[in-house]
């Protein structure tokens, strides 16, 4: 093995908490390693069932390690709307109790439901469902091989906890913030990503080193950094020109002042309202929407990605790029994937798609129905 390589994981396999539609779990296909998603949202469920995804249907807080004794890479990332910079704030402002729940988890192994309800939203809860599998599987003489989390950029603060407490537990870790366009998406997406390996196998794990010219407005891609590759545009990922997208949020705090983007320039953030986008044509025409698919390839799934339900944005706008992922995921995994390879891997068919029975889908409605209903949690450890 070359001097600085790191020792790749022998026959990874990923169980994913929180998969949604599958952002992760496709880069994992395209990596050929082996996934099986969490998620309890019928609706991306749905699509992961049509996408041929392996997934079990539930709340991660009612599942453990031990009921996927196979799976040796644990992967997640927790729902973001209380932390996210357009939503209410509420994890943001409960970060320091969340910190300190985490130390608390750490030290006791087991967190009640009283001690929980004092974080009020359910959602923040579960920021600290990955620690839990974590520290079940190693109590339970299993330890995970490798951790993958991600989350918005204001979750930072927490991962960086996380990783201190993971230090103790006998992990290596690496933290930060990676820009999506520094990865070949056409987006400009940061996500705050963890990553983690068993320090009995290597000695020190690393996030993945972009691979594109990190986007500045104003500046052509052809006077960027020609050390990396041009950032891409979403003129080369739609395959359309001439059109200009003014986004659904504002700019600078101002509503009215919404931000815009050329077709040569990378696409603003995906969020779960990018149906809201108008695509304004420069010969005048009226003003357009993008389509699931379009969307979807903003975010680098397959252009026949197979999107099922309904609130098909907020499936796309939550998940995690593919293309961004399976950087993630190659570099903590120490699979080695040649750099070329990603725009293969972009470029591939989804090929067949499953559907799914009627009947299926309503008893989906109903399960959910009955796991909302649960007001107290299980004792998290």
């Amino acid at each position: 093995m070359p001097p600085g390589t790191l020792a790749p994981v022998a026959d990874p396999r990923i169980v994913d908490l929180f998969a949604g539609p599958g952002g992760l779990d496709v880069a994992a296909r395209w990596l050929d390693v082996p996934a099986i998603g969490i998620e309890w949202d019928p609706n991306a469920h749905r699509t992961r069932r049509a996408a041929g995804l392996v997934s079990e249907f539930g709340d991660v807080r009612g599942y453990g390690p031990h009921a996927f004794p196979d799976a040796n890479v644990l992967c997640g990332g927790p729902p973001c709307q209380t932390f996210t910079v357009a939503g209410g704030g509420s994890g943001r402002r409960a970060l320091d109790e969340v910190r300190e729940l985490a130390h608390r988890l750490v030290r006791e192994r087991v967190l009640s439901p009283d001690t929980l309800a004092a974080l009020h939203d359910e959602r923040t809860r579960l920021v600290l469902e990955p620690l839990r599998w974590i520290l079940r599987a190693k109590d339970g003489g299993r330890a995970f091989r490798a951790v993958v989390l991600e989350q918005v950029p204001a979750v930072l603060p927490l991962w960086e906890t996380m990783a201190e407490l993971l230090g103790t537990e006998g992990y290596v870790t690496a933290v930060g913030v990676l820009r999506s366009e520094q990865f070949g998406v056409p987006q400009t997406r940061r996500r705050a990503i963890l990553v983690a390996r068993l320090r009995s196998d290597v000695d020190r794990v690393r996030l993945p080193a972009p691979t594109h010219q990190t986007y500045r407005r104003g500046v052509p891609r052809d006077e960027g950094d020609l050390h990396f590759a041009p950032w891409t545009s979403m003129g080369d990922a739609l395959g359309r020109r001439d059109f200009r997208v003014r986004s659904n949020y504002g700019t600078g705090g101002n509503p009215q002042d919404r931000g815009t983007r050329e077709w040569y320039e990378p696409a603003a953030t995906v969020t779960g309202k990018v149906g809201r986008n108008q695509v304004l044509p420069y010969d005048g025409s009226p003003a357009e929407r993008f389509s699931h698919a379009e969307a979807g390839l903003l975010q680098t799934f397959p252009a026949d990605f197979p999107w099922r339900g309904s609130d098909i944005d907020q499936q796309i706008g939550n998940a995690i790029p593919p293309r961004l992922a399976a950087h993630v995921l190659d570099a903590v995994l120490g699979l080695g994937t040649a750099p070329e390879r990603y725009d293969e891997f972009v470029a591939r068919s989804w090929g067949p798609t499953r559907e799914d029975p009627e009947e299926e889908d309503a008893s989906l409605l109903t399960d959910l129905d009955a796991v909302g209903s649960e007001k107290d949690p299980q004792p998290i450890g």
